[in-house]
């Protein structure tokens, strides 16, 4: 039996439906609504542990999980309520962590890309205390993930750690399953949305001279393959650490709209806005995930392509599901 915190979200539910078409049993602990428990009504009937008796459930638990993926997070990057940010992103994991650590259980959890800020310190996943100490996130969001990770990479090096653990920096995942998250959804559905409305894209201009109006670059990477890269952490134990989650391929706005429209069928045609002001001081131009740390740690499947992944969400779920969107 596995755990999944976050079950019902985005990358947990893909995670979740991997899983169970594996034979696994899984508990889901999650808060349900109307918005995400669709993403679970396709698996049956799933055990769901409320987030805030967890850690009583762990305890109580006649059996023991097998392995626990910790993606239940406050995930919006707009949040500003700091508490609220640190008691689910920060105190939960370390507590999740302690509890795997005492019961050598394997630990996975959702980092994010986010640490890196705007990137200005590169995209190294190093687990040198040094390399952690020196990024710099642009919201509370990102702030939470890098000082758990920086406690992770402490904890481990005491060895007070699970048998198991890995922090994955998920940069910027696309696919199933997100309906839910609205404004927070990747640009995919938004662009979708735009063009089967006004066969149109609308993409934000450039205000940096070294990228051009819809050149800036995006590490998209589908959400299949970071299911791949858990499932194949599970059949890897020996590895663990923080590790990049992303194609390490960049790739344009432009590409990404481009692909919808060939997708769709319909002549490319994009309008540039301006960036509005709250964005343009935060805005990130470029992103590109390293790995090759998981490369070496011995990952060696291909990532999607941006285009085949854009067919295959566009054209094999968008399409057909428009009701989610």
């Amino acid at each position: 039996m596995y755990l999944v915190t976050g079950g019902a979200g985005f990358i947990g539910s893909n995670l979740v439906a991997a899983l169970s078409a594996s034979g696994h049993d899984i508990v889901v602990s999650d808060k349900l609504d109307e918005s995400n428990q669709p993403n679970l009504e396709k698996l049956g009937q799933l055990e769901n542990v409320p987030p805030e008796e967890l850690l009583q459930w762990l305890d109580k638990a006649s059996q023991k999980p097998e392995a626990i993926f910790h993606m239940g997070a406050i995930s919006s990057t707009v949040e500003r309520n700091v508490d609220l940010i640190m008691r689910n992103n920060y105190l939960l994991s370390l507590r999740l962590w302690e509890w795997a650590t005492v019961h050598q259980i394997p630990f996975v959890y959702a980092s994010s890309a986010a640490t890196y800020g705007g990137g200005e310190r590169g995209f190294d996943d190093s687990n040198d205390p040094d390399v952690l100490q020196r990024l710099k996130p642009l919201n509370p969001y990102g702030w939470s993930k890098l000082i758990f990770d920086r406690a992770a990479v402490q904890m481990a090096a005491a060895a007070t750690a699970p048998p198991q653990w890995a922090g994955l920096r998920f940069f910027n995942v696309y696919g199933p399953n997100e309906y839910h998250k609205g404004g927070q959804r990747s640009v995919v559905p938004q662009f979708w949305q735009q063009i089967r409305e006004n066969s149109k894209a609308r993409l934000f201009k450039s205000h940096d001279a070294d990228y051009p109006d819809g050149g800036q670059l995006r590490d998209f990477v589908h959400v299949s393959d970071t299911v791949s890269v858990m499932q194949w952490l599970l059949e890897t134990p020996q590895v663990s650490g923080i590790f990049n989650l992303g194609t390490g391929q960049a790739r344009s706005f432009d590409d990404l709209a481009a692909a919808i429209f060939t997708t769709l069928k319909i002549p490319r045609d994009v309008e540039y806005i301006p960036m509005p002001n709250n964005v343009r001081n935060q805005y990130q131009y470029f992103t590109e995930a390293r790995i090759d740390r998981l490369r070496a740690a011995g990952y060696d499947k291909p990532f999607t392509s941006l285009e085949d992944g854009v067919r295959s969400y566009v054209g094999d779920y968008l399409e057909s599901n428009d009701q989610y969107v």
